[in-house]
């Protein structure tokens, strides 16, 4: 359900109303500038004995709509309690025991039963080490859906809300009872490169083959673009010219360069690990449309069964608004047409990085990619 510009009393209406046919875990995405209290938000829900997982976006999407004024509301069958992940900020995260998830999955099925809902602040420091222990404890008994909450402004402060409270530096995990086909696509094409990011510190690249890292990326941006690349202006021509890191028989995995510091190293959102062989990217306007389409038919597993979904959930990166400005429209609309006859309206987020299986079904943190994911009830 989207909602532009609520109040909490139309938010809690709507979580009462998509709750009606069976008690379900209540999936609130919330844009920044939706003019909502979460403190307040969380104690309404919670006084009404709503089961709630959400979080603070960019922006968020409702069919071929985008808003950084509206809230997406949607309920999910959910096996087990909400799992909250705190300290994602330091080296060691402890994670839960899934054993009681691990005990109930269905593994006579051609894919996964399940798919783990991950909402994580999309500005703290390990998010890479998080998807790493959560894969090593669940492999690919599951699939994975989720992505990065957290302001446009990259000013990092609390931006995920459950019946615990509202949390920055953290992780929530919600274990939903829906089969899920997976797309996912960027779009983005190699310029220049292999290049080795030769030394890294989590998420800042700070030597590219033994240079300083904005000294080697500038000269393939500048001669490309025809601009002058500096620290005031590193955003917003940057946008355009991302890094993949090289993963055989798959598209690069992105990493979007958000700021250089004083040092010269390139800021990312999201980890790169040293001796990463890395390529700088280009899109054009075409090809991320015709990727988000992909990725939308993609995600379709079951043929001729539009009464089996249950729901369509698209997770975007704010990037990609960034980069195709007054086409992004026309990406939305992309998706509608890959998704065809499985034609539930589609619903989700703009978020700083996405997470989803991919592959053989392995766990990854994208940046400036579409992720389409198509649930379906239980036969």
């Amino acid at each position: 359900m989207y909602l532009e510009t609520p109040s909490i009393d139309q938010v809690l209406d709507a979580c009462r109303h998509v709750n009606l046919s069976t008690p379900s875990t209540i999936c609130i995405f919330v844009a920044e500038a939706a003019e909502l209290d979460i403190p307040e938000l969380i104690d309404t829900l919670r006084a009404a004995n709503i089961d709630f997982i959400g979080g603070v976006f960019p922006a968020v999407i409702g069919g071929d709509r985008k808003s950084n004024h509206a809230v997406v509301i949607n309920a999910f069958p959910v096996m087990g309690q909400i799992y909250l992940i705190q300290g994602l900020d330091q080296a060691d995260i402890t994670l839960p025991d899934f054993s009681p998830i691990l005990d109930n999955l269905d593994y006579a099925s051609d894919i996964p039963a399940a798919t783990a809902l991950l909402l994580v602040d999309g500005l703290t420091r390990n998010i890479g080490t998080f998807l790493s222990e959560m894969y090593n404890c669940l492999g690919d008994s599951v699939n994975y859906l989720g992505g990065g909450a957290g302001s446009l402004s990259l000013k990092q402060k609390p931006c995920l809300f459950s019946p615990q409270g509202y949390f920055q530096d953290a992780a929530l995990v919600a274990f939903l009872q829906l089969p899920s086909g997976l797309g996912v696509r960027h779009g983005w094409q190699r310029l220049q490169g292999p290049m080795v990011a030769t030394q890294t510190e989590k998420t800042i690249i700070t030597q590219l083959n033994w240079q300083t890292a904005f000294d080697v990326y500038r000269a393939t941006v500048e001669t490309d673009s025809g601009k002058a690349l500096r620290a005031d202006n590193f955003f917003d021509i940057a946008k355009g010219y991302p890094f993949g890191i090289s993963k055989a028989g798959q598209e690069d995995i992105v990493r979007d360069p958000i700021l250089v510091n004083e040092a010269g190293g390139l800021v990312c959102v999201g980890e790169v690990s040293e001796n990463a062989s890395l390529y700088i990217l280009k899109g054009t306007v075409n090809s991320l449309i015709a990727a988000a389409a992909q990725a939308a038919r993609d995600s379709i597993i079951v043929s001729n069964h539009e009464d089996q979904v249950h729901s369509v959930i698209v997770v975007d990166c704010i990037s990609r608004v960034l980069f195709l400005e007054d086409h992004f429209d026309q990406e939305l609309t992309a998706v509608q047409q890959g998704l065809g006859t499985h034609a539930v309206m589609p619903e989700g987020i703009l978020s700083i990085g996405e997470i989803s299986s991919y592959g053989d079904g392995l766990l990854e943190f994208f940046n400036k990619t579409m992720v389409v994911a198509t649930l379906y009830r239980q036969p």
